[in-house]
């Protein structure tokens, strides 16, 4: 950047689950500040997430977050282009308070705003690892969302293929519940996946399929069936045996699909986002899988980045900056939003 460029500044909101996050953003690809605050002990007790209780600390949080953010990345609202904020799709009382903060940030300080789709964020934060290159395909695997999203330009997105019941990071939290583990489970099950064996040889559904559709809520009740078969005839099964032949099914057609939504659609990079995407399972399966592709890059986003936070949602923001896309004080919050938004202004 020369000397008389002026850099883009975004103040990003996120509170579509349980973490109420903000952060600075310059020119979509520099975290200046990413303040997290997040809420999973509040939520243990109760095995997941309770929207209520989530939509109370996004409200203790929020203005802490603001504050913090802004501190660490030494701006004021003076230097800032931009306010962003998700506006869906997540739990509808934790999204109207990071809306409600945007839009207050905004008016007070004549500030554009960006309504941002969260899934959009989830696939830019792989901005952060390197420039994202047209057309492109994303693996989006999350608590809530499982989707194979194809990408032919900037700002265009269209879902090909999506799960049909339970999401993957959902079937993830209840099959751990099942063997004890408190929530969010899928960390502990993908380590103790890479400690054991595909013993148990648990169904792929669909994976044989002529769509790039998704369904887990099969394989959830086959592992739950054989657990509680076990428990009524008192044999202990062994929980790393248990977690590897659960992951492996799962991996199994999340790898089997995107292989050939990627013959259908030739692109020049892969995206593995979400939640789940922090999976070293699935990580390493696709590593192997695009070594025999040499025309498609595999691209992860960051560890740190895969769960919720407001960075990623400050990298599409960027992007929506410069297309225009903006909302004015009516904007609200979305809880079942879809990708079809995303090409054209919010009106």
């Amino acid at each position: 950047m020369s000397p008389t460029e002026k850099r883009n500044l975004i103040l990003a909101f996120e509170s579509s689950c349980d973490e109420t996050s903000v952060a600075v953003i310059e020119d979509g690809h520099k975290i200046l500040s990413n303040i997290v605050a997040t809420q999973i002990k509040s939520h243990q007790r109760f095995g997941g997430v309770v929207p209520e209780v989530a939509s109370r600390h996004h409200i203790e949080e929020v203005t802490l977050c603001i504050k913090d953010a802004l501190d660490e990345a030494k701006v004021g609202y003076e230097d800032l282009d931009a306010v962003a904020v998700t506006y869906g799709p997540g739990l509808v009382g934790a999204l109207l308070i990071g809306v409600t903060a945007a839009k207050t940030v905004a008016f007070a300080h004549n500030l554009p705003l960006i309504p941002v789709n969260h899934m959009a964020g989830h696939i830019y934060a792989a901005r952060y690892v390197e420039p994202i290159e047209f057309p492109a395909l994303a693996l989006l695997v999350s608590g809530g969302h499982t989707e194979l999203v194809y990408m032919p330009a900037e700002n265009q997105f269209e879902i090909i293929g999506e799960t049909r019941d339970d999401a993957a990071g959902e079937a993830y939290d209840k099959v751990g519940r099942v063997m004890g583990v408190n929530y969010p489970a899928g960390k502990t099950v993908d380590e103790w996946a890479h400690q054991g064996k595909d013993t148990f040889k648990f169904p792929r559904a669909m994976e044989k399929d002529d769509n790039f559709d998704f369904s887990f809520s099969g394989l959830k009740s086959a592992f739950i069936n054989t657990t509680h078969h076990a428990d009524q005839i008192g044999e202990t099964l062994s929980k790393q045996d248990l977690s590897a032949s659960f992951q492996q099914a799962v991996v199994d057609v999340l790898a089997e699909k995107t292989k050939h939504a990627l013959a259908d659609y030739p692109v020049h990079q892969l995206i593995l986002a979400g939640g789940v995407a922090a999976n070293q399972g699935l990580r390493e399966r696709l590593e192997r899988d695009l070594q025999s592709n040499p025309t498609t890059h595999l691209v992860k986003a960051p560890l740190k980045l895969c769960g919720d936070n407001a960075a990623m949602i400050g990298a599409f923001a960027y992007v929506a900056y410069q297309h225009g896309v903006f909302a004015d004080a009516t904007l609200n919050a979305d809880p079942s939003l879809e990708f079809d938004w995303a090409a054209d202004s919010v009106k």
